[in-house]
């Protein structure tokens, strides 16, 4: 596990990548850490070992050929352009589920913006305590410690602000996702990623949220167990290339981080309107379980608290929470 403020090796990294192709002299590397050369090697030393392949020429310096698949702060760090989310990164190689170590640490006093992330995520909550598959190495899994001041009622918008900042980082990486009720994002609709908030709250006031996300990245198809093979996809399978793991991460955090200051400036209601743009379920005829009972009829909106107005026959019913299974198409 790592929680690390600027390191050396953060620092190095981003040097060399801001390089590219060329090469970045040792005694340059010194002057900009205030280091000496001999400790400038030890570091590069240590970043081999981790993984990155770094060429060492003695009449050039250093040049990073390669970066390990890994969502570790020296992968993330150089790649952040937030202001708050994800500058203090929690690493695990496994974790039972990042929501629960996340409710841990917030308890004990992290921060907002604080990331918790894991290679291997083995015990992964969705909704309603079913499982979330999350296979080692090829997925993100990751939770935020979130302290918005809002009061409690407001808290359900938060998944809704997560729903379209993810949509939106998946659009930009080449797949057409868009947002089933209440917190899953598919491709033509099929599951790639869902949302879990759980919240810490009295009458009055929120302590804070948990946001947990989950997105299959790089899954193949035999990833999947046989019950969910059929319903869920990942980016790789839909536009038949890797993604980058750590790219992927920094662009969601930068894209969520650009929503919720949307949403503390503004209101919920921007967040609503381009929700519904990225909405699969709206127009559609849904069947809905939820509260011990199931409803069909047509989803027509969303209501300002988030809310899902379903027209039943002649009455309007607006549904909280629930499971909306898709009957059939009402768009041409």
């Amino acid at each position: 596990m790592d929680a690390t403020e600027l390191s050396n090796e953060e620092m190095i990294l981003s040097f060399l990548a801001e390089g590219g192709d060329d090469y970045i002299s040792g005694a340059a590397l010194s002057d900009k850490l205030g280091l000496s050369r001999t400790a400038v090697w030890k570091y590069v030393e240590q970043l081999r070992k981790m993984g990155y392949r770094i060429d060492a020429q003695s009449a050039k310096g250093y040049r990073l050929l390669e970066v390990p698949d890994r969502l570790t702060t020296l992968e993330v760090g150089p790649l952040l352009a937030t202001r708050d989310l994800g500058h203090t990164l929690h690493h695990y190689e496994q974790l039972e589920s990042t929501n629960a170590k996340a409710f841990e640490l917030a308890q004990e006093g992290g921060s907002h913006g604080e990331l918790i992330v894991t290679e291997h995520q083995t015990a992964g909550k969705g909704r309603r305590g079913r499982s979330w598959v999350s296979p080692a190495g090829k997925s993100l899994a990751m939770s935020l410690i979130l302290r918005p001041e809002i009061a409690p009622s407001r808290a359900p918008e938060v998944t809704l602000v997560a729903a379209v900042a993810l949509a939106e980082t998946l659009r930009d990486s080449g797949v057409q996702a868009d947002i089933k009720w209440p917190n899953d994002v598919q491709i033509a609709g099929k599951k790639v990623a869902g949302i879990l908030t759980e919240l810490s709250a009295d009458v009055e006031r929120v302590h804070f949220v948990v946001l947990g996300i989950g997105v299959n990245l790089n899954a193949e198809l035999s990833d999947f167990p046989p019950e969910v093979a059929e319903l869920a996809t990942s980016v790789n399978l839909t536009r038949h290339s890797p993604v980058h793991r750590a790219l992927f991460t920094a662009a969601l955090l930068a894209k969520l981080e650009q929503w919720l200051d949307t949403w503390t400036d503004d209101g919920f209601e921007p967040v609503r309107e381009a929700w519904k743009t990225l909405a699969s379920t709206l127009g559609q005829e849904v069947l809905v379980r939820a509260d011990q009972r199931e409803l069909r009829g047509i989803a027509e909106d969303i209501d300002p608290s988030g809310a899902l107005l379903l027209r039943v026959g002649d009455k309007l019913e607006r549904v909280l929470s629930g499971d909306v299974e898709q009957v059939r198409s009402r768009k041409s």
